[in-house]
């Protein structure tokens, strides 16, 4: 049986290397992000800001100590994958003797649309009186979110959010690059969701093919309006449960001025907490 000192020799020699990828991922995925609205700021990304109002310095500061915070829990969340694929609890793999890269893209393609469905359940269940102040206060924090606020999470949203993996992999084996690639997207589309500019073509609104990819004004309006627009990747779950925002198409084209009036009253009712 491995003793207590075997357990913590094992974790410090694992954790180093999560929370450099953890960490890792996160400063360059937002950092990259940033640079690039920073240098083609005017030549045209400019004209497709979403909101008028722009992201103080301290609510960018506050986003990324919340989002290394979040970091830090989510590399902790990765020592337990880590022993857990060691000791058999979860099946990862590093080779293609088990299956094929037929298998590695399907268990790519059945990750993102199972996180999809956790996050817009678990994301309206946040918004419930009773538990919003505890797990979802800090990223509404970001009315006007900048790709910053990425992993601007509650300790209990982080901690919600980071079991996702280790339930999916009770279930799915899956290859070593299907989850590098998995966080990969992960947080590359998370940052491009809080940049605050429409990177994605407006004539998405109307395409029938890939109308269902949530564009960057989809989780943007989510954080000016507090309600509506509750999923993740796909406009899948808001359209099924009626959660949509009803100018969401209107606003991706790029048509109706955003209302200045105070946010609408939520479908699940709160009030939101004032900066402190």
């Amino acid at each position: 049986m491995q003793t207590f000192s075997d357990a913590l020799s094992t974790f410090w020699r694992i954790w180093p290397v999560s929370l450099e990828l953890d960490v890792g991922r996160y400063v360059i995925a937002a950092g990259v992000m940033a640079v690039i609205l920073k240098v083609f700021w005017n030549f045209g990304l400019s004209d497709r800001k979403i909101q008028a109002r722009s992201a103080s310095s301290a609510d960018i500061r506050r986003e990324i100590l919340t989002s290394l915070r979040t970091a830090v829990i989510f590399s902790l969340i990765g020592v337990g994958i880590m022993l857990g694929a060691m000791h058999g609890v979860f099946t990862v793999y590093t080779d293609f003797t088990r299956a094929g890269p037929g298998y590695l893209a399907l268990s790519v393609i059945g990750i993102i649309i199972a996180q999809d469905a956790y996050f817009y359940w678990t994301h309206r269940l946040m918004h419930h009186p009773r538990v919003y102040r505890w797990f979802h206060r800090t990223h509404h924090r970001s009315v006007t979110p900048t790709a910053f606020a990425a992993y601007a999470f509650d300790i209990g949203e982080a901690l919600v959010l980071g079991l996702f993996t280790p339930l999916w992999l009770v279930v799915v084996p899956m290859h070593a690059l299907g989850l590098f690639l998995f966080m990969a997207f992960m947080i590359v589309r998370n940052v491009m969701g809080h940049s605050g500019v429409e990177l994605m073509p407006r004539r998405l609104a109307d395409s029938r093919l890939f109308g269902w990819i949530n564009a960057n004004t989809h989780h943007d309006l989510h954080h000016s309006s507090f309600r509506y627009n509750y999923g993740l990747y796909f406009t899948w779950w808001d359209r099924w449960m009626g959660t949509e925002h009803p100018q969401y198409l209107a606003e991706l084209r790029g048509r109706p001025e955003r209302p200045s009036a105070a946010p609408a009253k939520p479908l699940i009712a709160y009030q939101p907490v004032a900066a402190e």
